[in-house]
């Protein structure tokens, strides 16, 4: 369940997980951590705009709530607590390799215009068709960059996860008027952006997925053998993410919030990951007397 939708607060499972983990049930501290990992990860992902890094950042987070789990006092949802301690460390981590090269929107049309366009012949299109779609979803996740981190907490929490006033305002610590605030201007700047620089938005814009694909192969900024964005076992957030936001914050262009709805979203993690590492830390172990 979405933790960032009206439903999940009649959704009692994390306190009856939490107290068993607090009993020194490994498997209940196991489960908690699960249910939330994808979204943590997802929320890395976009914010970093890299899988490998969003995963270490993942797991930086996750010791972090295993470690203070005790410190929950049920004083708020162990929603916004939990999400507090995201947002916090994402705010505070130093700064990721891609946000390093991405950071306005200014540059990033630059760099967009500094790809050499390639023309492509119908089958050309179709032979490359993964390699357009993943400079499409990686084009889409760069642009997150443009816009300060607070900014892009606040729109990966609204427009994304479709997390609404009251909701957004708790996790991040603000007034409900502000993160409304906040997420319409990320909204319009965004919108803006796409409207005159994307051509899947404005067919007046000359900017085309394929005309770059040639460019970036050759240039190895795209492995065809090893996609990043654009995989099988990804779901999007369109089908994952229930829609459930205040309604009078969706009024955007189709055309804008279906290419934002197609963003991967990994929702499974192999079981022998990086949870098996906290779990059976000799530091949690003795923490909560796991067994």
């Amino acid at each position: 369940m979405n933790p960032f939708s009206e439903e999940y607060l009649s959704d009692n499972s994390d306190q009856l997980l939490i107290k068993k983990s607090l009993e020194g049930d490994k498997v209940a501290l196991e489960n908690l951590l699960k249910k939330h990992q994808p979204y943590v990860f997802n929320i890395a992902w976009k914010m970093v705009h890299n899988p490998i890094d969003a995963q270490d950042i993942t797991q930086e987070v996750l010791i972090k709530v295993t470690t203070k789990l005790s410190q929950f006092k049920g004083e708020s949802s162990f929603r916004t607590w939990l999400y507090r301690i995201v947002v916090n460390h994402f705010l505070k981590m130093k700064r990721q390799s891609k946000e390093e090269f991405i950071t306005s929107f200014d540059g990033f049309a630059e760099g967009l215009a500094s790809l050499e366009d390639v023309e492509l012949t119908e089958l050309e299109k179709e032979e490359k068709e993964a390699e357009i779609r993943e400079i499409n979803l990686a084009c889409m996740s760069g642009m997150l960059l443009c816009f300060t981190r607070e900014q892009r907490l606040v729109y990966i929490l609204g427009e994304l996860f479709n997390a609404d006033h009251t909701i957004g305002s708790e996790i991040l610590g603000i007034s409900k008027e502000n993160f409304r605030v906040r997420l319409s201007r990320a909204r319009k700047d965004l919108l803006s952006f796409m409207n005159n620089q994307c051509g899947l938005v404005n067919k007046a814009n000359p900017c085309r997925c394929y005309k770059k694909v040639t460019t970036m192969i050759n240039n190895k900024k795209i492995d065809s053998k090893q996609l990043l964005f654009n995989r099988e076992e990804f779901d999007s957030f369109k089908k994952y993410i229930s829609k459930n936001a205040d309604q009078a914050l969706t009024l955007v262009e189709d055309k804008y919030r279906e290419l934002h709805d197609r963003l991967p979203f990994k929702k499974e993690f192999d079981r022998k990951t990086f949870l098996d590492e906290i779990i059976n830390d000799e530091k949690v172990v003795n923490l909560y007397n796991l067994n």
